[in-house]
């Protein structure tokens, strides 16, 4: 009898002992998760033309990089559209948000970034006014005062009626 309730503390204990372990390496693994949270948009505008918004939002302490950060410097935004040929660009992905500039010890050049939020704003014309979807990608890095993770990427389509 004392050998079966040894037996079954044992493997109580070996229970306990792998959800705890399960529960910190869940938590572990969250803490490196990305903290921006994206969503794309599509607006029209004139003439056939289109206004994608692409908009990222980020708790505090976290930012992320302007498209114009200096080389040396940490990874900054880009956006790509996959092709489309009843899709044109017109011109570059515009940004808007608090954009602060500041001098980065770690990276030894002054950075641009926003905190809390920045739009990626693109115009786009389709041709003859036909229903079509613009898709592409957004390659990113955050980083707060602390830490950086590692560049990241986020896919995104927009339907364009």
């Amino acid at each position: 009898m004392k050998m079966e309730m040894k037996r079954q503390l044992n493997h109580l204990l070996l229970t306990l002992l792998v959800l705890v372990s399960a529960t910190i390496i869940v938590r572990a693994q969250d803490q490196n998760q990305n903290p921006v949270q994206w969503t794309a948009s599509a607006a029209k505008a004139t003439d056939g033309n289109y206004t994608i918004t692409l908009t990222a939002v980020l708790p505090a302490p976290w930012h992320i990089y302007s498209q114009n950060t200096p080389d040396g410097g940490p990874v900054p935004t880009s956006i790509s559209f996959s092709k489309n040929p009843l899709v044109t660009l017109i011109g570059k992905p515009k940004e808007k948000g608090d954009l602060k500039t500041t001098h980065d010890k770690n990276f030894g050049v002054d950075v641009k970034y926003y905190g809390d939020k920045v739009q990626f704003i693109q115009t786009v014309k389709v041709k003859g006014g036909l229903k079509t979807n613009v898709s592409g990608s957004v390659n990113f890095m955050v980083c707060n005062d602390h830490e950086c993770l590692p560049p990241s990427s986020w896919k995104f389509s927009v339907k364009l009626n």
